[in-house]
């Protein structure tokens, strides 16, 4: 799923969806797609900082653009929410998944 920029309606969905289907807390899989560029990589990673994350990067075929997922422990929806939308505040052009 492919998340619009600041779309109130697309957090408040997942945020039902997570809470219906999970037990909190848990361990999350934050996917993103971003454009190869090593700041826009560390800025992405530093958010995710000193949270236990295990981050994994991943180029594609061309070099064009990177996958990063990131598996943390997350303590409810709310949090999970919040930080993808950090990620879009702060990274710009970034494919949240």
């Amino acid at each position: 799923m492919s998340t619009p920029p600041n779309s109130d309606e697309f957090y408040e969905k997942l945020k039902v969806q997570l809470h219906d289907t999970t037990s909190w807390p848990a361990e999350y899989l934050y996917k993103f797609i971003i454009k190869s560029d090593v700041i826009k990589i560390a800025k992405l990673e530093a958010i995710f900082d000193n949270m236990g994350a295990v981050i994994n990067t991943t180029e594609s075929k061309n070099g064009k653009y990177t996958s990063v997922s990131i598996n943390l422990l997350m303590r409810n929806p709310d949090a999970v929410v919040e930080k993808y939308k950090e990620v879009a505040e702060k990274i710009e052009g970034v494919i949240s998944l």
